[in-house]
């Protein structure tokens, strides 16, 4: 199916046209992820590469991007679908795996920014770890510290080269997660996803996205 740019004609002037030739990466589904690609759907990105292996639970509906009635199905096939319920001209690459150091840089090999919006720390090190080595001219976007019920201005964007990070850097998973601090985590992560690849232009498109 064609793609519609009429969806995007209250965004920015040409914003939706440079998105539109950008591909960017999410490893995991959950509350950073299901709710960054829907943003990133929203502001005109042109394809997404996501990788989760989990299924949907009743228990995620707090603060992921999904319905009850998909629970039990693989959260990258819900998240297609709900991706293209917004726009179906989008290119979604949904990769049913669990990541490990053997799949993440050929999953991810030719986008143009990579979100990490992954749960377990370990898991978060490793990507890290992979992906700065294996695709080091990519700009990442990793998340540390979104859970509990503390002040939305606790969660910020710290940009370094190659590498942004998104959160409150402190708080942990055990506090419990709120829908309204994970989404605020999760739009910082697709803007700051977004700014990059605005700020690269077209030139960040023109590496290969095939």
């Amino acid at each position: 199916m064609g793609r519609s740019m009429e969806i995007f004609r209250d965004n920015p002037p040409g914003t939706a046209e440079k998105l539109s030739l950008c591909r960017a990466g999410i490893a995991g589904a959950g509350g950073i992820g299901s709710n960054a690609a829907l943003l990133l759907a929203r502001s005109g990105i042109g394809s997404l590469v996501i990788a989760d292996f989990d299924r949907v639970e009743t228990a995620n509906l707090n603060r992921q991007a999904y319905r009850a009635d998909q629970a039990g199905r693989l959260k990258v096939e819900a998240l297609s679908e709900n991706l293209a319920l917004i726009d179906p001209g989008l290119e979604v690459l949904a990769f049913p795996v669990r990541l490990d150091r053997s799949n993440i840089c050929g999953i991810f090999e030719g986008c143009h920014v990579l979100v990490e919006a992954l749960d377990l720390d370990e898991s978060k090190h490793m990507l890290l770890e992979c992906w700065m080595r294996g695709l080091p001219d990519v700009p990442i976007v990793a998340v540390s510290g979104i859970a509990g019920a503390g002040p939305a201005e606790e969660i910020v964007t710290d940009r370094r080269r190659g590498l942004s990070i998104v959160g409150d850097r402190h708080s942990h998973l055990r506090s419990g997660t709120l829908a309204t601090r994970v989404g605020v985590a999760a739009a910082l992560a697709a803007h700051e996803a977004v700014r990059i690849l605005l700020e690269g232009g077209t030139a960040a498109a023109g590496r290969s996205s095939s």
